[in-house]
């Protein structure tokens, strides 16, 4: 039997464990824009001495806002990780918990910044997504300015950041996004690598795959569910052709960053079958050499495994044999 501390998740919510189903956003929030019942834990980030809080990187929406945390020691130009934070794209903070496990990454040289989007209680997909599109072109742009390598780029993410930081690493060019048709920008928005942990991205098979492994809820197709509201409606009732545009897997191709993908394999939100297809398509399509996958054989979902040292260690490891 476990011990408290044992069961103690570091990220997300205390509860989790309680959890008897995956996150639904009909139901009334509470003043923090949470679905009930849900507390959201916050990093102490009071011991960074160099850091930019709340920089807007674009005017659409006070959502809109990133944090920025540098090495406490050398000048740079520092590689840069930038964290999207999960939430089943319709809860989270920037700064929550995961904060404390990725700002560590400080004393490996590396700056840190994390990215504020809007949820879907706000704006629908592909709003989130070409936020974080707009992060990234604003960071390579001042990258001077902040003294960080605008060719040394990692996009990080966990659960729905997972599904942001693989589109991401898709390097998909300017213009040819979903909402960015007929725009022009002055700077791309691409990443040299991808960390993507136990991100959801097929979303029509989320229940045929939790049905079949008897681990995960079966609750992705319902109207309330994080995905559905995530992309406008009861996912059974949406077009195919509307739901690949925000599976990652759509858009591999040669130009795509080196990822990290890890996943466990007792998921109860994000069926363990979501990853393995996504690691598979790229096999297919691009041999074995770009895609890195860890499959954590007893891990749930944000388990404490993630920030243990020994994935720690996998982390900085592939960070600096493809970013440094």
């Amino acid at each position: 039997m476990m011990s408290q501390e044992q069961e103690k998740k570091p990220f997300g919510v205390e509860d989790y464990d309680n959890l008897e189903q995956s996150l639904r956003f009909s139901a009334e929030p509470d003043g923090e824009g949470q679905p009930g019942g849900m507390e959201m834990k916050m990093a102490d980030i009071s011991w960074v001495k160099r850091k930019f809080l709340d920089v807007p990187y674009a005017d659409q929406s006070p959502a809109q806002r990133l944090d920025l945390y540098l090495p406490e020691e050398g000048e740079g130009p520092f590689p840069l990780v930038v964290h999207m934070h999960g939430g089943g794209f319709g809860m989270g903070d920037k700064r929550d918990d995961h904060m404390d496990t990725y700002l560590k990454g400080l004393a490996h040289g590396y700056a840190i910044a994390s990215v504020e989007y809007r949820l879907s209680g706000e704006a629908i997909f592909p709003a989130a997504v070409l936020d974080c599109r707009e992060a990234f072109r604003f960071l390579r742009r001042h990258a001077a300015e902040y003294s960080i390598d605008p060719d040394r780029f990692c996009a990080l993410g966990g659960s729905a950041g997972g599904n942001l930081a693989a589109l991401m690493g898709m390097n998909i060019p300017n213009g040819q996004f979903p909402g960015e048709e007929g725009m022009t920008f002055d700077t791309e928005c691409t990443v040299q690598a991808c960390v993507d942990q136990f991100g959801p991205m097929d979303f029509r098979h989320m229940d045929e795959q939790a049905r079949a492994n008897g681990v995960s809820f079966v609750d992705h197709d319902t109207p309330e569910s994080a995905e559905s509201s995530y992309m406008g409606g009861a996912l059974p009732t949406l077009s195919d052709e509307w739901l690949a545009k925000a599976d990652p897997a759509t858009y591999i191709n040669e130009d795509m960053a080196p990822m990290l993908v890890e996943h466990g394999c007792m998921d109860r939100l994000v069926p363990f079958m979501q990853s393995v297809n996504l690691v598979h398509a790229i096999y297919e399509k691009l041999g074995h050499g770009r895609v890195e996958f860890v499959p954590l054989p007893q891990a749930d979902h944000e388990d404490r495994e993630y920030s243990s040292e020994w994935n720690l260690r996998v982390l900085w490891s592939w960070l600096d044999k493809n970013l440094k």
